[in-house]
């Protein structure tokens, strides 16, 4: 066989092209009972019908490809932002095979995470001594400083008490009696991934801020990123942050664990918000979250339980990023640097370089509410139209807030959201509805594939290209990468359209 000649090993986009594997696919398609090819095809073309729209977003019981992960996928992302921790999840090890690989296809970077291996009998008789046992072979094998810990479903439909196994666990020795464990239940059939974020981290802080209040504040700004995944607005809220001169904590901040260094040698908890600092942060003026649907119960705890005012601000395109320096002044009293005041002159200069490219293009877009708002604020700046919004984790607050923004520009009046739809919703959307741009993570290119509509690729999980997840989309420069994103889209786009010779590239557009 072809494959296995060592010098010439082929990537599997042309490995399935030779002649073995395409005569296997034919021999297997005689016992498939497949329907005659012309009537797949004539079913296809019915599909983009309005028709057949109706019928789609008529269906209640089914869900196909909706724009969201399961609650575990986000708690696990709250507990690597934190120095010394291994995430445990409470199921079974295929569940946590998937968040590994989720994650690791998309920094591109070993994401470490243990199970509890919860199999048949876990699921009959409980899943306490899986948990006892995991405790203390995760203590004794890789020494973290603290272990979090979530659930699966299989864990929440048997009714696991995480607190009470806790608690036996440490009886029984598995860890150190005031050995953080903190825990939060994530069952993965309500909610989404953002919920289980929320959860986390409400459940960590919890835990190791208990008895840390103090009498005065510690002078500092407490920062929440929420489920982020571009390591870049990480680094960008913290060189913005010393620029002001800001004393701040990041909670969490998993920059480093999530694009190490290769050094040749291998770290397992590499940065992440020191547990001191965390466990300080009650003592804070203030707590700024850059999302609000992945932090609601955070910050409903933190108002009530440390008395301490918190705010959401979304440092997106010029305005967001406007508003998140203007907090910041008003907070700590510090002028906002000249560095600064120039970086947003050259991304309003960038801005209106393009501005004749994006005026007036519709856009569709996917994603979390918190990123769908933030995308919407920029767009809006640069005078595109967000025409077709899906949601899939979508709320009524969210909705209300989004129809808010829309209403604010004529740019917005166009605008439909829909909210718990899918990407399967959003096919026959644009195949009814054409738009100009589409706005999502990678499962979106079948939606570009079907409706050739142009993709740029924003958002989680980015798995079919390479290192867009270093590069900031807050702040000033964020908004120029968020700028350059769309409006080469557009242009390679154009450009595949006037590809013919001496037909379709009649003009002289090198000069753009």
């Amino acid at each position: 066989m072809a494959q296995n000649n060592i010098d010439r090993i082929k990537d599997h986009a042309e490995l399935f092209h030779q002649d073995e594997y395409q005569d296997l696919f034919a021999g297997k398609k005689q016992f498939e009972g497949g329907h005659d090819p012309d009537l797949v095809a004539q079913t296809a073309e019915w599909t983009k019908s309005w028709e057949y729209r109706e019928k789609n977003f008529a269906r209640e019981a089914l869900t196909v490809n909706p724009a969201k992960a399961c609650q575990p996928l986000g708690a696990i992302l709250a507990a690597v932002g934190f120095e010394g921790t291994l995430p445990f999840v409470h199921g079974s090890q295929g569940c946590v095979a998937y968040f590994r690989s989720h994650f690791t296809r998309h920094f591109k970077e070993p994401f470490s995470v243990v199970s509890s291996s919860m199999t048949e009998d876990a699921a009959v008789f409980g899943g306490q001594n899986n948990l006892i046992d995991g405790l203390a072979n995760s203590y004794s094998l890789y020494k973290p400083k603290m272990i979090a810990i979530c659930t699966t479903c299989m864990a929440e439909v048997i009714g696991d008490d995480l607190q009470a196994f806790i608690t036996n666990a440490k009886a029984a020795g598995s860890v150190p009696e005031e050995f953080p464990v903190p825990y939060a239940h994530t069952p993965s059939f309500v909610g989404s991934h953002i919920t289980g974020y929320d959860n986390m981290m409400k459940g960590i802080l919890s835990n190791l801020t208990k008895n840390q209040k103090a009498e005065t504040t510690n002078g500092k700004i407490n920062f929440i990123p929420g489920f982020e995944t571009y390591i870049g607005n990480l680094r960008e809220i913290k060189r913005i942050a010393s620029l002001v001169g800001v004393d701040y904590t990041l909670l969490a901040d998993n920059s480093d664990y999530l694009d190490s260094p290769n050094t040749g040698e291998y770290n397992m908890y590499p940065g992440g918000t020191p547990l001191e600092a965390a466990a300080d942060s009650i003592n804070a003026e203030a707590t700024i979250a850059f999302q609000s649907y992945s932090t609601t119960k955070t910050r409903e705890y933190i108002e009530k339980d440390w008395q301490q005012p918190t705010s959401v601000v979304r440092p997106v395109g010029i305005r967001g990023t406007d508003e998140f320096l203007i907090k910041l002044s008003a907070l700590t009293g510090k002028p906002i640097p000249k560095e600064l005041e120039e970086e947003r002159g050259r991304a309003v200069d960038a801005l209106t370089d393009s501005q004749a490219w994006l005026h007036g293009k519709k856009v569709a877009m996917y994603g979390d509410p918190d990123l769908v708002i933030g995308l919407t604020q920029f767009l809006l700046e640069i005078g595109a139209e967000p025409t077709h919004i899906v949601v899939t984790n979508s709320n009524e607050v969210f909705e209300a807030e989004l129809r808010a923004l829309l209403d604010s520009s004529p740019f917005g009046a166009g605008a439909t959201i829909w909210g718990g739809k899918d990407l399967w919703h959003l096919r026959s959307l644009l195949f009814t509805e054409p738009v100009d741009l589409l706005i999502g993570n990678s499962y979106g290119k079948y939606l570009w594939r079907d409706t050739h509509t142009p993709l740029v690729r924003i958002g989680y999980p980015i798995f079919d290209r390479h290192h867009l997840h270093r590069y900031a989309t807050y702040g000033y420069q964020g908004a120029i990468n968020l700028l350059n994103w769309i409006v080469n889209t557009l242009l390679d786009e154009l450009d595949r359209n006037t590809i013919i010779p001496a037909k379709t590239d009649i003009s002289y557009d090198l000069i753009r």
